[in-house]
């Protein structure tokens, strides 16, 4: 059985302590506030990012991985005595993260190398990690689990909602004019990730109405349920409540939001990933 190394980045939301107890590699993707950069750290680290931008009226960038951070990943990893890698990363249509990734493998002309366009992010994208964590210890080859992981990816759904359309707009996704109507009328947009791509998929009057048009899309039989929040773990804990009655089957856990993913929604913003 080959000694498989497991690589993602930042955006799954993997928990400090979930990845050094199955060493997992995090490349972080990075963000500028405020004139400053900084690499995206784990869930518990980013109450201070969000309460900054909340005291802001500017809008932080964000950009993915060098093709260098990879570099030393894979390099780090073979060192280990590693004797396959395999990265499943942010999809390719929301950051540069897996071209990054992809150049680095080029540059090895390594093909002990795996690389997943997961097409997902946030606790979709954790869920493929912790997928190939456990077939990599039940003994799988690296090609299984490959394989898994481009099926599955392709039958998870994100369905996201904000507090505010504040961040929406400053982020270029409203204009100011839009902004402020869908303020004045109580309207929350429904964001759905699909093929790899934000968009809006509907809007309704009330957050209340969004979350309930959220959980309605959500089939009886699905497997496994992450809330993931912005500085909302209150909102989130009713939501578990109302998903554990509906879904009592169901796993279901809460996760957070870092910078990169959360700072388009905004302090407050809450979303369900499924599969």
């Amino acid at each position: 059985m080959k000694k498989i190394k497991i690589i993602t980045d930042s955006t799954a939301y993997i928990t400090k302590e979930y990845a050094a107890e199955n060493h997992i590699s995090i490349v972080p993707l990075n963000y500028y506030f405020d004139d400053e950069i900084e690499k995206e750290g784990f869930p518990g680290e980013f109450q201070e990012f969000f309460q900054n931008i909340e005291n802001s009226k500017l809008f932080p960038t964000t950009s993915q991985p060098s093709t260098g951070d990879f570099l030393e990943e894979f390099k780090n990893a073979f060192d280990e005595g590693y004797e396959a890698i395999i990265a499943i990363l942010l999809s390719s249509k929301l950051s540069g993260t897996y071209n990054s990734a992809i150049l680095a493998k080029n540059i090895l002309e390594d093909e002990r190398i795996s690389i997943v366009d997961s097409l997902q992010s946030a606790s979709n994208l954790r869920f493929l990690v912790e997928d190939a964590i456990k077939m990599n210890k039940d003994g799988k080859t690296i090609e299984r689990i490959v394989e898994f992981v481009e099926n599955k990816k392709n039958k998870m759904y994100v369905y996201l909602t904000v507090e505010s359309l504040e961040y929406l707009k400053r982020g270029g996704r409203l204009s100011s004019f839009q902004s402020m109507v869908g303020s004045v009328l109580n309207i929350k947009p429904i964001i759905e990730l699909k093929d790899g791509v934000l968009n809006s998929l509907e809007k309704v009057r009330g957050k209340k109405k969004a979350l309930n048009a959220m959980i309605d899309r959500i089939p009886l039989e699905t497997e496994k349920i992450s809330i993931c929040h912005v500085l909302n773990a209150e909102e989130a804990l009713k939501l578990k409540k109302i998903l554990n009655v509906k879904f009592p089957r169901t796993e279901i856990s809460i996760d957070e939001l870092g910078p990169v993913i959360g700072c388009h929604l905004g302090p407050g913003g809450i979303g369900i990933c499924f599969y």
